[in-house]
């Protein structure tokens, strides 16, 4: 969780390295999963929450879970997918935020999404939409622990930067056929499930925790300059020992 009593200058400079970091990543060829992973790291180290998720639509009517922090705040976004149920639904559906400064106030406007939040030691959800003027394309979801509202400047900044993605990625679509984000979305629904099963293996083999596995996947391909579902294939197909990742990562500290 970041400090929320950062200097003024502190809190601007590592904004505008967050952007930085956005911005190295929306390049030709870029990854959609990798992106997204940028930008829910990127909120957990500049925001005051717990966690964060990303929910996006698959232009067919239904909504996957693309992208979060820890593995709670996933299984927490699959389960609103699941249950039809939660403030990310709400904020896709309508296009605008939905701030919630207390989950224990809403529980009679999402019963079963609550009682679940609570269950995982959340307090606080505040979903940001992913959109370009009229088109919403999913939704930026930042989970806290402790019950309270988000700081206003925190809420422009995450939606600035969840603007940023979506800018890219809906720049993408216009480049090239209109039905390229669908495609791209399939796409990195696939290298999710690539990137599991990787995590499945590092945590079995380093008798590590999953975010941990996922934490040693992402950095060992960072150092590479090489993308994270590449990484994960390389590993689930047997090309990349599961120590090589585990021993470097802790190298690192």
């Amino acid at each position: 969780m970041s400090d929320p009593l950062l200097a003024g200058g502190d809190r601007e400079s590592r904004l505008l390295e967050s952007f930085v970091q956005m911005a190295d990543t929306l390049v030709d060829d870029y990854d959609i999963v990798d992106v997204l992973h940028e930008l829910v790291s990127q909120c957990v180290l500049l925001f005051d929450v717990a966690a964060a998720g990303i929910v996006m639509s698959d232009q067919r009517g239904g909504l996957q879970m693309l992208a979060s922090s820890t593995e709670q705040a996933g299984m927490l976004e699959l389960y609103q997918i699941q249950t039809d149920e939660g403030p990310c639904l709400d904020c896709v559906r309508s296009g605008e935020p939905v701030l919630v400064a207390d989950l224990d106030a809403s529980t009679a406007r999402w019963p079963v999404f609550v009682a679940r939040a609570r269950k995982e030691g959340f307090a606080a959800v505040h979903a940001i939409p992913m959109r370009l003027r009229q088109e919403t394309i999913g939704a930026l979801n930042l989970f806290g622990r402790e019950p309270g509202p988000m700081r206003e400047q925190d809420i422009r900044a995450a939606r600035a930067l969840a603007d940023t993605a979506t800018i890219g990625i809906l720049q993408e679509r216009a480049i090239h056929r209109a039905d390229l984000l669908t495609e791209q979305l399939q796409g990195a629904l696939i290298k999710r499930v690539t990137i599991e099963q990787a995590k499945g293996v590092l945590a079995q083999a380093g008798k590590v925790d999953m975010d941990q596995a996922f934490q040693a996947l992402r950095s060992y391909g960072r150092h590479r300059s090489t993308r994270l579902s590449d990484v994960a294939r390389q590993l689930v197909n047997g090309e990349i020992r599961p120590q090589s990742i585990l021993t470097e990562h802790i190298s690192r500290g």
